[in-house]
């Protein structure tokens, strides 16, 4: 016998204890759940991927070749291989940037501006170096990349992008692509984020159960939905289990336990994908949030909101251009309302109110009439009748509203003038809905940063759900706006506005 043979039994004895704690201590398994979710994420990216690579070429391609077919028709023949060289050096430059800024991470499908945002900064790496590979080398053909295929490619690509989401959203609806949520916290914390998610899981979250912390209910009724809750111990990860869920919604922890969310982290590992903390300080202040671990003492900054400086001249500018636009292009048809409303009842075509502007400033806002003259002398007699939210008036079918009126009310034709308020410095496009002074009086402190920032033509309650929206819902959209807002988020604020107009929702 060897030495090595006599080795080998000794070293076996002991293997059998080592066997089952390996066992024991073997990392968790991926549950059906989560890779049911794994698996439609790759689908959605490897869709993302291929049109990605269809929209870059082509737009590379194109770029390359419609200077040559304007300049030299003949050159393709000649020389087949001059659409491969630039073009192709360019798409693959575009490509890998789209993938190093992780332009199809999954925390980022279907809502908020960061998949464009990612997608055009990818898109400006990409282009700054063909630009300084220009200026270094001189390379024929890049000139045309950085003219034709930048803007037109750029276009393409967020419209592509737009048309995924818009896909997803509706296979949202449907019930597929959005993650199995389950929500952990106090009944009101509970409510409160299952309210903000919404039944739908057209936010990417379709909830299907909740842990509730601090009563034994065995249901939750949130709306007209009413949601399975599960309790005892390891009761999280049993809902998620018992309930085939991939995401946990933390709304709230148990107080005086620091280390619950980490043991819950442990608990779920092979069970659910992520682990989302919900924070009510995010419902204003998200967008001005970040964490930034200091020797592993998870810090997260706020950053404390401002009302003036460089961002708010964009803002006016923005404002300048765009009121000037609408007034110049919406004045043959403000021709043909003026001609319904006089021919309605004979009244003026404007009606002028005054309103609360910035830092409680009174202006007069006007309006294309759509009331009948007398209208402000029979708001007394209708005041029992209201159905508005909190110190809002409003009636769902108001007898003051003209023929004329209920169609300019319903694709908010009646709020065209408002661009003079615009032009004049007293309003902006975009921001809070303009109140009246009674409305103001009735503010507290906090609703009274509404008036930090001009108030808008459009607005997040505009396209929010408008008239139906809750009182609080209302307060906190234009809160949320006040504090975060951004030219970009205008931009799309605008954009959401005109499908509104076309698709109105909750306008009366």
């Amino acid at each position: 016998m060897s030495a090595i043979d006599e080795v080998i039994p000794a070293l076996q004895l002991p293997s059998f204890g080592l066997t089952a704690t390996r066992r024991e201590v073997s990392a968790p398994r991926a549950s059906a759940a989560l890779v049911s979710r794994q698996q439609w994420e790759r689908r959605y990216r490897a869709r993302l991927r291929v049109s990605d690579t269809a929209v870059v070429l082509l737009s590379c391609i194109l770029a390359s070749l419609l200077p040559l077919l304007a300049s030299s028709p003949g050159i393709l023949l000649a020389d087949p291989w001059v659409l491969a060289r630039v073009p192709l050096s360019a798409a693959l430059l575009w490509a890998g940037t789209l993938s190093l800024f992780n332009t199809r991470a999954a925390s980022i499908m279907g809502a908020g501006a960061a998949e464009y945002t990612r997608v055009a900064h990818a898109t400006g790496l990409a282009f700054g170096v063909l630009a300084m590979v220009f200026v270094l080398f001189e390379w024929d053909g890049i000139r045309s990349q950085l003219f034709l295929a930048l803007p037109l490619g750029t276009l393409a690509l967020i419209a592509s992008r737009w048309g995924h989401r818009r896909w997803l959203l509706h296979q949202r609806e449907a019930g597929r692509y959005a993650s199995r949520t389950v929500v952990v916290g106090a009944r009101d914390d509970v409510e409160y984020a299952i309210r903000t998610l919404g039944p739908d899981g057209v936010r990417g979250y379709r909830v299907v159960g909740a842990t509730v912390l601090d009563d034994d209910r065995n249901e939750l009724t949130v709306g007209t939905v009413t949601y399975p809750v599960v309790h005892g111990t390891d009761a999280v990860a049993g809902a998620a289990s018992a309930l085939q869920a991939d995401t946990i919604l933390v709304a709230s922890q148990p107080a005086g336990d620091p280390s619950y969310v980490k043991r819950l982290a442990w608990q779920l590992e092979g069970t659910a994908a992520e682990l989302v903390l919900s924070s009510r300080i995010a419902d204003v202040a998200g967008p001005r949030m970040s964490l930034n671990p200091v020797d592993g003492l998870p810090l997260i900054h706020v950053k404390i909101p401002t009302f003036e400086g460089g961002a708010h001249i964009i803002k006016r500018a923005l404002d300048i251009v765009t009121s000037t636009l609408a007034l110049v292009l919406f004045a043959p048809f403000a021709l043909a309302i003026a001609i319904a409303i006089k021919m309605d009842d004979g009244g003026p075509l404007f009606f002028s109110q005054p309103r609360v502007g910035r830092d409680g400033r009174i202006f007069r806002m006007v309006k294309f009439r759509s009331m009948r003259v007398d209208a402000e002398s029979e708001l007394a007699a209708l005041l029992d009748a209201n159905e508005g939210a909190g110190p809002l008036f409003k009636l769902k079918d108001d007898p003051r509203v003209t023929r004329v009126g209920r169609i300019l009310r319903r694709y908010s034709l009646d709020e065209v003038p408002q661009f003079w308020n615009v032009l004049r410095g007293e309003m902006s496009v975009v921001g809070p809905r303009p109140p009246l002074p009674s409305e103001v009086t009735a503010y507290d402190g906090t609703v009274s940063r509404r008036l930090y920032i001009k108030p808008g033509i459009t607005g997040p309650w505009q396209v929010g759900g408008r008239s139906d929206l809750s009182w609080d819902e209302s307060v906190r959209l234009d809160l949320r706006y006040v504090e975060n807002w951004s030219v970009l988020d205008d931009l799309v604020l605008m954009w959401r506005t005109a499908k509104v107009m076309i698709m109105p929702e909750g306008a009366y």
